[in-house]
């Protein structure tokens, strides 16, 4: 019970224990029944004060209230999400008990994600996830985001798996060949609502990346080849996702659909400028922000144009703050790509895989190649001044924020 709450209550049976000592009087005899002005009058400064707030601004003190009461370390770990191998050293992870509970007593991350190897059937997911965020919720006091790569097609760890009875929807390029917004928005809806069944409450879907690489490897994943035919795709959605009942991530900004290479192997780059791709690549990400998608994704695309050398958009304030957070003025949460990729690891060192996400301006890293030398590697930076902890609150209140106003 909240303290107002309290206060409130122990208001109201004081008053109320008054009101009964004045009408117990006038039966016995007392010789006037009391008066308007001697019956008290129950007042919580507390609870008049909130009433006078708008929900908005109760909902920043609750996220200021919980921050508050957070170490540094616990908020360092709020933002990564990571495979449950990583959290817990356990070779492959298909349950959720003593080893889970610990590593996150130790470690209270914000979000686990799972790959099909983790899910076995309905009833196993199931359990696993529930006993999973009951965990998380017991030791952080905050939900966890759980969750999967589920874009249908060449990339689903749901559906098509014979454990779960759910038949794969199928490319997303077949999605984008019909022209129907209405069909892509019921593909999404249905993906939402097994995922929501299972326990699930974050996909990194849609791809928003625009296939204008014949020789990419974008082609299936991606909804076609223009922004006129990508952007309205992914807009239905995000409404389908949300209908569905998960959260979901538009990505790849600032789009890798027309790159060559593939970033799980190494480096890929872009040579466009920034009014080519503000014309085509930002138009499907602008169209997923009109519908208040609450996580974007930025992949590992490497812009010399734009930024003036080769880092990956992942590690680059050009690209994450300067480009979406401030030109487009994105609010949600960015998160990076996988930073166990190539991309990624053949740019830092593993100890900097947080660090320089984070300098960069993303809220939350995706996966390290190294969990405990990334968590560290944040630590450390902000023990040297490098990164500061205003820096680290920053992110932490938007996790926080997503979590209480949408989970």
């Amino acid at each position: 019970m909240s303290k107002s709450r309290l206060v409130t209550r122990r208001q109201a049976i004081a008053s109320t224990g008054a009101l009964l000592a004045l009408t117990l009087g006038a039966c016995a005899g007392s010789p006037e029944a009391p008066t308007e002005e001697e019956i008290p009058t129950v007042t919580d400064p507390e609870a008049e004060g909130e009433a006078e707030k708008s929900p908005e601004e109760i909902l920043a003190d609750r996220v200021q209230e919980k921050l508050d009461e957070m170490t540094l370390e616990q908020k360092v770990a709020q933002l990564f999400v990571v495979r449950p191998e990583s959290l817990t050293g356990v070779s492959q992870v298909i349950a959720a008990g003593d080893a889970t509970k610990a590593a996150l007593e130790k470690m209270p991350v914000g979000g686990v994600v799972y790959f099909a190897d983790n899910l076995q059937d309905t009833d196993q997911t199931r359990e696993m996830l529930s006993n999973t965020m009951k965990f998380g919720e017991e030791i952080s006091g905050l939900p966890l985001f759980l969750c999967v790569d589920e874009e249908g097609g060449t990339v689903s760890r749901v559906g098509g798996n014979p454990g779960f009875g759910v038949d794969n929807v199928g490319d997303m390029c077949d999605v984008g060949a019909t022209g129907d917004t209405d069909h892509a928005y019921e593909v999404a809806k249905h993906i939402g609502t097994y995922l929501q069944y299972l326990g699930f409450n974050v996909d990194f879907a849609p791809d928003s990346d625009i296939a204008n690489n014949p020789d990419g490897t974008m082609g299936l994943r991606s909804f076609g080849s223009t922004a006129d035919v990508v952007a309205p795709m992914v807009a239905a959605q995000v409404r389908g996702f949300e209908d569905g009942g998960v959260l979901c991530s538009a990505k790849h900004f600032p789009g890798i659909g027309g790159a060559l290479g593939d970033s799980h192997d190494g480096r890929i780059y872009s040579e466009k400028t920034l009014d080519e791709i503000r014309a085509e690549e930002l138009v499907p990400f602008e169209a997923a922000m009109e519908e208040n998608v609450p996580f974007i994704m930025v992949g590992h695309l490497s812009m010399p144009t734009i930024t003036g050398d080769n880092d990956p958009a992942s590690m680059s304030s050009e690209i994450v703050t300067d480009l979406l957070r401030d030109e487009l003025g994105y609010e949600g949460i960015i998160i990076t790509d996988s930073m166990a990729m190539g991309a990624a690891t053949d740019s830092l060192p593993i100890e900097r895989l947080g660090v320089e996400p984070l300098k960069a301006g993303v809220d939350m890293v995706l996966m390290p190649e190294d969990l405990e030398a990334a968590y560290q590697g944040v630590l450390d930076a902000v023990a040297s001044g490098e990164l500061t902890e205003e820096r680290i609150d920053d992110s932490v209140r938007r996790v926080i924020r997503t979590k209480l106003e949408r989970l």
